[in-house]
């Protein structure tokens, strides 16, 4: 079984370019979510910094990255966000998470707390 990924991607608008970068993520949306291995696509706004957004991104596996990575929507914003805003960006795997249930082979579950 394959795990899925996340990426958390938090962009910081430059100077004057708060706008712009909405526009482009908004423009985002429907493109990302349509994809076959997409299984979420989110913003976040900060509260604290209006011009500072996070991208929640999740996807089946690593082969869908991928194909997102080569999309025509991907490749416009990653050509045109370097402009717009300050990024970071982390490709996370789940972490292996203790439930409580020694001795079982339930006893681990990845990325899950219960």
């Amino acid at each position: 079984m394959t795990a899925p990924i996340k990426i958390t991607a938090i962009l910081t608008a430059r100077p004057g370019k708060a706008e712009a970068l909405k526009a482009l993520l908004d423009g985002m949306v429907p493109h990302c979510r349509a994809e076959p291995g997409n299984l979420r696509w989110d913003i976040w706004r900060d509260r604290s910094q209006a011009g500072r957004y996070v991208l929640d991104e999740l996807y089946k596996d690593d082969a869908a990255v991928a194909a997102h990575r080569e999309t025509p929507h991907y490749q416009h914003y990653l050509a045109g966000i370097p402009a717009l805003a300050e990024r970071i960006a982390l490709v996370l795997d789940p972490a292996e998470v203790e439930t409580g249930e020694r001795g079982t082979a339930a006893a681990r579950s990845p990325g899950r707390m219960t």
